[in-house]
């Protein structure tokens, strides 16, 4: 039996409506390669610095972002530079039983540190070197104002505090 034209168009049709969909994988893989350009160009704007799970870090509307830097970490029972245990102890006892020690042991270790640098540069020389200190918020301000002098002492003078960054709409008022 012969077929009508109207058969044929529907037989037609039918069949090509049967096959399985096909995938274009040109655009999909123009999708992903614009994505990871992009994710790879704004990644680097975060910085991160290697933190301990014992510190909670003030908080502070911070306009700087951290760079490398030697790392000077204040726990609540010693003192870490650049991940190294340098001295152990509690800050609640008499300073004249912990200062000594530690002084002695921080200042070896950053001589140390600065040895392993290098000499400074001669415009370097009045700034002196750079130093972060990690201090978790409960650390009293004497233990912050000693070690900053005893980093001063060693030509670490370029000091500063890392916090942990808030909007300026989630500062708290009066904070500055």
């Amino acid at each position: 039996m012969k077929m009508s034209f109207r058969a044929k168009r529907l037989d037609r049709q039918n069949q090509r409506l049967a096959q399985a969909g096909k995938l274009n994988l040109v655009a999909l893989m123009d999708i992903f390669t614009i994505l990871v350009f992009f994710l790879m160009v704004n990644q680097s704007e975060v910085k991160v610095l290697q933190s301990n799970k014992d510190i909670s870090l003030p908080r502070s509307v911070s306009e700087q972002l951290p760079s490398e830097k030697v790392m000077l970490t204040i726990t609540a029972n010693g003192v870490l530079v650049q991940g190294k245990p340098v001295w152990q102890g509690d800050w609640q006892q008499d300073s004249d039983v912990w200062l000594e020690d530690l002084t002695q042991a921080l200042t070896a270790e950053l001589t140390y540190l600065a040895e392993r640098a290098g000499p400074l540069a001669q415009e370097q020389q009045q700034q002196g070197r750079a130093l972060t200190i990690l201090g978790d918020a409960a650390t009293p301000y004497a233990v912050l104002r000693q070690l900053m002098a005893i980093c001063a002492a060693t030509e670490y003078r370029d000091l500063s505090l890392a916090v942990e960054a808030t909007t300026a709409a989630a500062a708290p008022e009066g904070a500055s």
